[in-house]
């Protein structure tokens, strides 16, 4: 019974509003090629980074330039700054969602009437 209330709550969460402007904004970003390669770029640049600061050693100031540049031009970008509002508005939901869970828990644990199935 779990899995299948799972199931239905999962099918309803992904044919919501918000999780479908996520989907639509992530498709939009993807064709995108200007904007994904520089996602890429700054992705790889974080993980040089990371890798410097774990054998001790900084950054240089070229990768912080180079990932500064990066960054402005993504966060400049409509499509960019569309992807960011939709993932929020989805993450409020499924907070709400998850506080509903907790709720629907706690009543669930204090019920003195059992269910099975």
């Amino acid at each position: 019974m779990l899995s299948e209330k799972a199931g239905d709550l999962g099918r309803l969460i992904g044919q919501s509003a918000e999780y479908q402007a996520v989907k639509r904004a992530t498709e939009a970003l993807n064709g995108d090629r200007e904007i994904t390669t520089a996602l890429q770029r700054m992705e790889a640049l974080r993980d040089e980074a990371q890798t410097l600061i774990e054998r001790g050693e900084r950054p240089t100031s070229e990768m912080e330039t180079e990932l500064d540049e990066l960054m402005s031009k993504v966060q400049g970008s409509m499509l960019y700054q569309r992807f960011v509002a939709a993932n929020e508005n989805f993450d409020k939901v499924m907070v709400q969602v998850n506080q509903w869970i907790l709720e629907g828990i706690k009543k669930g644990a204090t019920s003195s009437i059992i269910t099975l199935g």
